[in-house]
């Protein structure tokens, strides 16, 4: 018998049976970020950017991204995700920007959505560079990371700061 959760007794992967868990509420916070220029940043506030809002299409992508998770992480169980929201935030640095990406993912179920929630910011950031990227190729994506997450047996978790 395997000490891990995720490898049968033949030492290969398998998905956990949730079915004995708890139907909870579940929700998770992660965050993501990205540094760009202050050329970018005047661009997207004067409405610049060829391809449209970036933040608009960062959103829908990070949605679709947190409904598609059990379809891109092997182990992890579909489940019906009950809300998505993203809040935006621009910080002034140095040189420019950092955009902070929040996303905030939950449901009702037997398992938590805390890879739904990195899924989605990371999904997010992905298409924030790729609306930007005719005018910031050097954009960087920083830490992508789980805030906050609620409900479940293990109880909540905050990111120590």
């Amino acid at each position: 018998m395997s000490e891990f959760s995720h490898w049968n007794e033949k030492g290969r992967p398998k998905m956990v049976d949730i079915s004995q868990k708890d139907s909870t509420k579940r929700t998770a916070i992660a965050q993501s970020s990205i540094l760009l220029k202050q050329e970018l940043y005047d661009a997207i506030q004067n409405a610049q950017i060829k391809k449209g809002d970036p933040l608009q299409v960062a959103q829908i992508a990070g949605i679709m991204a947190a409904k598609k998770t059990s379809d891109i992480i092997p182990m992890c169980h579909p489940i019906q995700i009950t809300g998505v929201d993203f809040h935006f935030e621009y910080q002034e640095r140095n040189n420019g920007f950092e955009l902070i990406i929040q996303a905030e993912v939950s449901c009702k179920g037997n398992t938590g959505v805390e890879m739904e929630a990195l899924t989605a910011v990371t999904a997010a950031a992905l298409t924030f560079y790729d609306m930007c990227k005719a005018v910031d190729k050097s954009m960087v994506i920083k830490e992508t990371f789980l805030l906050r997450k609620t409900g479940g047996k293990n109880g909540d978790y905050v990111a120590q700061k």
